[in-house]
């Protein structure tokens, strides 16, 4: 509405100086008529001039007249003046009629108005040039940039593209509607964004119990591989006995039949690991975020962890963590010792030590000074390749020596993630087998 009011105004404001240049043109027009006693005087002086011995050439060009000595009322040239509007008297110097004094002023008058017409005609050709040109100008900032900028938006919009602001110019036909589509782009803007987040949520769900139940797991396989060596060195034993006897017990159908069903047991959970595997590849590839929840922890949850893990073989705490608080994510934590503790038993099959310490001050990213708890653990096995150390910690990678084992090169990945997310750290290295050391930060 404001618009139509405005250009409203500008048109009544346009035919308002059209109206007043017509009106300045009748002004300058004078269409009263001529002045009698003028002309008479006019034709009294030219008589005494004429009288008095001036000749007919002086007296026309004196009083722009022109006098013609003919009496015949047809003559050519008083025909003409007469056609073109002149104003006729008699000439009589003395009393004797000799002849006729005209004058041409009104073709004079309008040749002028006829020059001042075509100027005033000009100048409102101007003046209406320039407001269509105005108007134009206007037309095009308040109705067709706009409709052309709601069309470029659009097709981004449709792109997908919305985080392109649209302008809003709140004093054309659309700024409201375009103030509204705006409003419409942030809004899709936002929940495209809740979107995402609830799909990463999602995805980050997935790869933690993926992660999780690869855990139990890993425990019921190691479980499994020591029941088959336990009832398999018992089976041997007891079919030894049954040789020298000649007969076979019940007691050995039934090792027979456990270490079938333990058998039955770990291959299926090869196959649960391998879909597991297969899922949380599928979900970690475009998973960018994953939560720790950092908060005061007790230094002796970390012991308490690494001891429950007694199913992956002979672990020797040397000594007791130093009691304090530390910063920790206890889930996090129960992963990371999991994952490397499970690398441990799978790839070096030894006794796996753990120590414990605490550090000087050091020097953090930050630029403060942080006292930090080391958890130290070690195998005796062949170590990492040389080659393999630095992208030991990468996503997907495996190391030459775990081509005949299950994994898919995610476990030193996390391990590092979750480490840096609770503001500590890891590093590894090759130390008569592989060490891991793993540093919480101390309250």
């Amino acid at each position: 509405m404001k618009l139509l009011r405005r250009v409203f105004i500008i048109f009544s404001l346009f035919m308002l100086v059209i109206l007043y240049v017509f009106l300045n043109i009748d002004k300058r027009y004078d269409y009263s008529k001529r002045d009698i006693v003028y002309y008479n005087d006019q034709l009294h002086m030219i008589e005494e001039s004429y009288l008095n011995g001036l000749p007919k050439e002086e007296l026309e060009e004196r009083f722009d007249c022109s006098i013609i000595m003919s009496k015949e009322i047809n003559d050519p040239e008083l025909s003409q003046i007469y056609a073109s509007n002149g104003f006729v008297l008699d000439f009589e110097p003395g009393g004797e009629y000799i002849g006729k004094v005209a004058w041409l002023d009104n073709m004079d008058r309008y040749n002028q108005e006829k020059e001042d017409f075509a100027h005033s005609a000009l100048v409102m050709w101007v003046i209406v040039y320039i407001g269509f040109i105005v108007f134009i100008i206007y037309l095009h900032r308040s109705l067709v940039k706009p409709v052309n900028e709601l069309v470029g938006f659009s097709e981004e919009m449709a792109k997908g593209n919305l985080d392109e602001a649209l302008p809003i110019h709140k004093d054309n036909l659309f700024g409201s509607f375009v103030e509204a589509f705006d409003i419409m782009r942030e809004e899709l803007k936002a929940a495209r964004i809740r979107e995402i987040e609830a799909e990463r949520a999602r995805k980050e769900l997935i790869t933690q119990l993926s992660h999780d139940i690869k855990t139990p797991l890993s425990i019921i396989k190691a479980t499994c591989e020591v029941l088959e060596i336990k009832f398999g060195r018992r089976l041997k034993e007891n079919d030894k006995a049954a040789t020298d006897k000649n007969d076979i017990s019940k007691e050995q159908d039934e090792l027979r039949d456990a270490i079938d069903k333990i058998g039955v047991i770990s291959k299926k959970t090869d196959t649960v690991s391998a879909l597991m595997t297969n899922v949380m590849h599928a979900t970690l590839d475009e998973l960018e975020h994953i939560e720790v929840n950092v908060c005061e922890e007790n230094s002796a949850v970390v012991e308490e962890l690494i001891t429950g893990l007694k199913n992956y073989g002979n672990i020797i705490i040397k000594g007791h963590i130093p009691p304090c608080l530390v910063y920790m994510d206890k889930l996090r934590m129960e992963q990371v010792i999991d994952n490397i503790i499970g690398n441990s038993y799978k790839y070096a099959g030894t006794d796996i030590e753990v120590s414990f310490d605490k550090s000087e001050e050091i020097l953090m990213d930050d630029g403060s000074k942080g006292v930090f708890i080391k958890t130290v653990i070690s195998d005796n096995g062949p170590g990492v390749n040389e080659e393999d150390l630095p992208l030991l910690a990468e996503k997907y990678y495996r190391g030459r020596n775990s081509a005949e084992q299950n994994g898919y090169g995610l476990g030193m990945y996390l391990v590092k993630l979750y480490m840096d997310k609770q503001g500590g750290g890891m590093e590894y290295y090759n130390n008569n087998g592989f060490t891991v050391e793993l540093l919480l930060r101390k309250v």
